[in-house]
């Protein structure tokens, strides 16, 4: 049998297309798809590169053949080099990738124990955007910081939106991600150049001596929890700690695989819940239902909380469209073959790379309608108002945007929580607008801009006014907030 690869665009001898990719290649990959199909072949100098654009062909492989599709690529500069090959996200499909896996653990049981947390920063996060609408992004950054940094290390809420902490996060964030774009470092694809003694080869000299700062960093906070357990016995170091001999983590590894879910859980957060303010300043409509819904599930007399969302179906299909609308993640996480396989007549050679389109499939009209383009949390309520299964591709969360099969983001049941009663808190107690321009008019925001960072998709910056939403409304979160950093 011919080994037929997917179709896809002509490349260069030797350079295969790399000069036809720009920014924000998710776009560039759902025009591909109405030009060569569903699933397509591009080279990037000699390393196929296939693009899966729908839901069926990404669960066909990713889901029902995970045996095969659970690998990560090979990133030399973002694995070996900035994080030796410890971060969860990239770790490759094996053993550590396993042990790493079951030490995390996050569950939907086990998660609960961190409400109360997540309903305190939820409530400075609403006073912060109050009272300083300046510094939304920053105020944003430090909830989902504070809350994570709880959660693993049992620390106490960050103070304001310029700690240090956020600060060496979105460093390591920012490295990452910028490795991981397709073509930012020559080698991953000219291997040889690996070779070179870090004297002429300045990517990997930063690349290890960031490593080094940061495994310090890493390693300091773990230790800190393992030799405190009692004081930190709530924290998922600790944890990992009193489980090291079940799950035989050496210290530097359970180090990297909490400061794993540390940056994963804050991108996840902060980026979702900027598309969050931003969409509700752009569409009032959404806004003034989601609090027609909470005033009569939740009243005025008390904040929300997550015990409430299972009554708060619209504030809940506000969030699972703001997923599906601007998936942090615009092409997921890479996956990688460690095999020969056919599909649908087509050959995938062992070590190619497979890019999850997930914001083409998000905009699949076929499953979400002609106005898949727009933001509509309805698509996710049935006739009766109730949450529904949009389809059976996508489940329960009525996106892909937490990714596939063995790969998909173990800290989902996390962010979801976060995600929920940080948009629950912030529309019960405010009232959101655009900010006025030069004339005193309300600036239009632009619906379908967004700002690339790497492979990480971010709401462009944006002015907003926020007022209390009814009389007590500051007060409450005054004194909820008040309650918080006396604890």
């Amino acid at each position: 049998m011919r080994r037929k690869l997917p179709p896809g665009p002509r490349g260069l001898p030797w350079l295969g297309n790399i000069f036809q990719l720009d920014k924000k290649l998710w776009r560039i990959f759902h025009e591909w798809k109405d030009v060569y199909g569903p699933i397509v072949t591009f080279d990037l100098c000699g390393q196929n590169m296939i693009v899966l654009n729908t839901h069926k062909v990404a669960m066909d492989l990713l889901d029902k053949r995970s045996a095969i599709y659970s690998d990560r690529p090979h990133y030399i500069v973002a694995g070996d080099y900035l994080c030796a090959n410890l971060m969860l996200t990239l770790t490759r499909y094996g053993d550590l990738w396993r042990r790493m896996r079951r030490a995390a653990n996050l569950t939907q049981s086990t998660v609960k124990k961190y409400h109360y947390t997540q309903e305190q920063e939820a409530t400075l996060l609403a006073r912060g955007l109050l009272n300083d609408t300046r510094q939304w992004r920053k105020n944003i950054e430090r909830m989902s910081a504070s809350i994570v940094i709880s959660m693993i290390y049992a620390q106490p809420t960050l103070n304001g939106p310029n700690d240090p902490s956020i600060a060496m996060i979105n460093d390591l964030v920012e490295r990452g991600t910028h490795a991981m774009y397709p073509g930012s470092f020559l080698v991953e694809y000219l291997t040889f150049l690996d070779h070179f003694p870090e004297s002429l080869a300045a990517w990997k000299r930063d690349a290890k001596q960031w490593y080094q700062k940061y495994t310090t960093i890493f390693t300091k906070l773990y230790l800190t929890v393992k030799q405190n357990i009692e004081d930190h016995s709530s924290s998922l170091c600790a944890k990992m700690a009193l489980t090291k001999t079940q799950h035989q983590l050496e210290d530097h590894e359970s180090a990297w695989l909490a400061a794993s879910l540390y940056i994963a859980g804050f991108e996840t957060t902060s980026s979702t819940l900027a598309w969050f303010l931003y969409a509700m300043t752009a569409f009032p409509d959404v806004q003034k239902r989601a609090q027609e819904e909470l005033d009569r599930v939740v009243g005025r007399s008390r904040l929300p909380a997550l015990s409430d969302m299972k009554n708060l179906p619209y504030v809940h299909a506000i969030v699972k469209e703001i997923l599906r609308w601007r998936p942090v993640l615009p092409m997921g996480v890479s996956h990688a073959s460690i095999e020969d396989d056919w599909y649908e007549g087509y050959f995938i050679p062992k070590g190619t790379i497979l890019i999850s389109n997930v914001w083409s499939m998000n905009r699949d009209q076929e499953i979400y309608g002609a106005d898949a383009d727009q933001f509509v949390p309805e698509r996710h309520l049935d006739s009766k108002g109730e949450l529904k299964i949009i389809s059976l591709e996508i489940k329960e969360e009525g996106h892909v945007s937490y990714g596939f099969g063995r790969r998909v983001c173990i800290g989902r049941h996390v962010a979801n929580n976060s995600l929920f009663i940080g948009a629950a808190t912030i529309l019960w107690s405010l009232v959101l607008k655009p900010e006025l321009d030069i004339d005193g008019k309300p600036t239009k925001l632009e619906v379908n801009a967004e700002s690339e960072h790497g492979v990480l998709s971010h709401p462009p910056n944006f002015g907003y006014v926020a007022r209390p939403r009814f009389a007590e409304s500051e007060m409450m979160l005054q004194q909820a907030c008040d309650v918080t950093v006396s604890g």
